[in-house]
């Protein structure tokens, strides 16, 4: 219950462990919660914040602007500019996004903007006010420090395409670098040695691992991609499978990671892992499992049509490099191990972008340490420059 107890200033009350004031403007009597806890220093801040309505009002300097200068989350305000807080909500609920954006989006909301901007008006955020909340803040990483920035500007960016904003006060914060992973792919004869270990299974429904590892390591699908692969789009006559499917957080989605769908061409060894798959479908019609036919490709060993995390591949993964004495690195990794081979291969950069659904420019970026590395000792060769000729 509200209330003056003694000891408050004029006009300060306590009110659910906040603060709050109250003061006469445009011949109303108003009332403003502020974010201030009750403790000396706030009570002494919100005494100040009083004192200074008060005075403005007086002089007849405290409109429509100044008011919500001073109270940024007020309903008092006309005029119809929304908090960030409500802008926000209301442009995340009306994008056709996926759920997995859509997640990314409200983590980096709630994580690092909500609690500071929630009460702000969108039209009073400044430049100032982000650079002094991102100082505040501590990232974990660069990375996730550009991504909510980006995030940030993408929903201002709107709010000033609708007239909100005079321009988007994100537009001028400055964004880390972006912290690139070190590619650490596995040599041929690892992925060799991997895919004979997983064929060695011993329980029959888990050699469907062997199979999609193997098909991974050549061709380079992504795992949700891979995870999501169904008869329908494999060509056996044309020796293609059209990736145009993904799975995201549980769900199979009719989409690719870029939005782009692709046509990858089965090499021998992705082929043989199709044609086991063939034969593991033939034989789980003939099992006890809840579900014995199943649309999709490399289905997992238990009672199920489609893997549903591609964190579950740890599992079959982990022990085998263990077991084989191969440093660990995680099975997104097969992606890796199919671009460098094709590179040092001497494959056309833009064919192997084509089939990894990436730009040639981020192929040639992401794997520049591999282009041509087979023949590096031949082209230095080319060097004319002989012992001799340095030590005269």
């Amino acid at each position: 219950m509200a209330g003056k107890p003694m000891g408050l200033p004029g006009g300060v009350e306590i009110f659910r462990n906040a603060l709050r004031i109250r003061f006469t403007w445009d011949g109303i009597r108003r009332c403003e919660t502020l974010p201030y806890p009750p403790t000396q220093k706030g009570i002494k801040a919100a005494s100040n914040l009083r004192d200074q309505v008060t005075s403005l009002n007086k002089l007849g300097l405290l409109d429509q602007e100044k008011y919500a200068e001073l109270f940024p989350g007020s309903q008092t305000v006309v005029g119809g500019k929304p908090t960030f807080g409500e802008y926000a909500q209301l442009w995340l609920d009306s994008r056709e996004i996926t759920q997995g954006t859509h997640n990314n989006y409200k983590s980096a909301l709630n994580l690092y903007w909500i609690p500071r901007l929630a009460l702000v008006r969108v039209d009073l955020i400044t430049t100032t006010l982000l650079r002094r909340v991102i100082t505040e803040t501590e990232w974990t990483s660069a990375n996730v420090k550009r991504n909510a920035i980006t995030r940030l500007s993408t929903i201002l960016s709107a709010a000033t395409r609708e007239g909100l904003l005079a321009k988007n006060p994100a537009e001028l914060i400055e964004l880390p670098k972006r912290s690139r992973k070190e590619i650490d792919p596995f040599t041929l004869a690892e992925a060799n040695t991997i895919i004979r270990k997983l064929y060695e299974h011993k329980h029959w429904p888990s050699l469907i691992y062997a199979a999609l590892f193997e098909f991974m390591f050549f061709t380079g699908l992504r795992l949700s991609e891979a995870l999501a692969v169904r008869w329908d789009v494999i060509d056996m006559t044309k020796r293609t499978v059209h990736v145009r499917r993904t799975v995201a957080l549980g769900e199979v989605e009719e989409r690719t990671k870029t939005g782009r769908d692709r046509f990858v061409l089965l090499n021998d060894r992705a082929l043989r892992a199709i044609q086991f798959a063939r034969l593991y479908a033939e034989r789980r019609k003939d099992g006890k499992g809840a579900v014995t036919t199943t649309p999709f490709v490399f289905p997992p060993s238990k009672s199920a049509e489609y893997v549903k995390q591609t964190s579950d591949l740890h599992k079959q993964w982990v022990p085998v490099l263990r077991e084989l004495g191969i440093r660990r690195r995680p099975p997104y990794n097969c992606r890796h191990t199919y671009a460098t081979i094709c590179l040092m291969s001497g494959l056309n950069p833009a064919f192997i972008a084509q089939q990894l659904g990436h730009s040639v420019q981020m192929l040639l970026s992401t794997y520049a340490r591999w282009l041509n590395s087979s023949s590096d000792w031949s082209e230095l060769e080319k060097l004319k420059i002989g012992i001799n000729s340095v030590s005269d």
